[in-house]
């Protein structure tokens, strides 16, 4: 494992707007208007740029300030398909964007397993690191041809014991837990089980997250202003972008405070 997390963040600049083309929306809070998957946003460029993308949230284009690809538009586009685009060759077009779909998912595996890499010297981390490379690294029919499950597994299990390793002792048992809408500013959460726990809407301004596992966890609206997140356990980019902070909230290295925190 060579690659800092910040490898695995997006690069608009290097995409060919896969995740405004790809991406089916809703109308909803998070987006003003329906729009199907495999159709283009109609505020995506001639560039591939976005044409109000320092206005999205006041036109109701929240779900695009919160969404994070960890590099896999700019790998699809400039590495898969060797720089080749969707409008410039129309019949690679679906295949670009099925290979984006799997490409995110292990960009983002890759992701966590780098942030493990600096907390553990498990012995097969390497391992499984570099067979998730590999295949990210591969021809778009070789991506295709992933058996997502078998390699999720494989990267489950190491997260799982790299958890362990670093919550030893281990706080407070909460993982899945409702914690919706909660107040937990006096809850000690520090090496805290928090996967996939619902935290949509909590109260944790000033929380200490200290080595809490994050992974899954629904951080929606959190409220995290003074909280301490700098060493939360598998928080991703993702996560960080649909909390609630400020500039007193303290980020892991190598993650981007939210333009939308003001």
């Amino acid at each position: 494992m060579t690659r800092p997390r910040s490898a695995y963040r997006s690069d608009c600049s290097s995409c060919a707007g896969l995740c405004c083309v790809a991406l089916p929306f809703a109308r909803s809070a998070d987006f003003p208007e329906d729009k199907a998957g495999g159709d283009p946003c109609r505020h995506l460029g001639p560039d591939f740029g976005c044409g109000i993308h320092d206005r999205l949230r006041e036109r109701g284009y929240a779900g695009c300030t919160v969404f994070e690809c960890f590099g896999a538009g700019q790998q699809v586009t400039q590495v898969t398909f060797g720089g080749t685009d969707w409008r410039t060759e129309p019949a690679l077009r679906q295949d670009m964007f099925d290979v984006f779909a799997v490409m995110r998912q292990l960009h983002e595996m890759l992701a966590l397993l780098e942030e493990a890499s600096e907390r553990s010297s498990a012995p097969d981390l390497a391992e499984v690191a570099e067979q998730v490379s590999a295949v990210a690294a591969g021809s778009a029919a070789e991506v295709l041809a992933t058996d997502l499950g078998t390699l999720r597994s494989a990267v489950g299990s190491i997260l799982r014991r790299v958890s362990a390793e670093v919550r030893r002792p281990a706080g407070q048992a909460l993982a899945g837990a409702d914690l919706l809408g909660r107040d937990l500013r006096r809850r000690d959460l520090r090496r805290a089980d928090l996967r996939s726990a619902l935290l949509v809407a909590a109260d944790l301004r000033g929380v200490d997250l200290t080595d809490a596992d994050l992974l899954g966890a629904d951080l929606r609206d959190a409220a995290v202003a003074g909280a301490d997140l700098s060493r939360a356990l598998f928080l991703t980019q993702a996560q960080v972008n649909a909390l609630r902070g400020d500039g007193t909230t303290r980020l892991p290295a190598g993650h981007d405070r939210p333009a939308h925190w003001g």
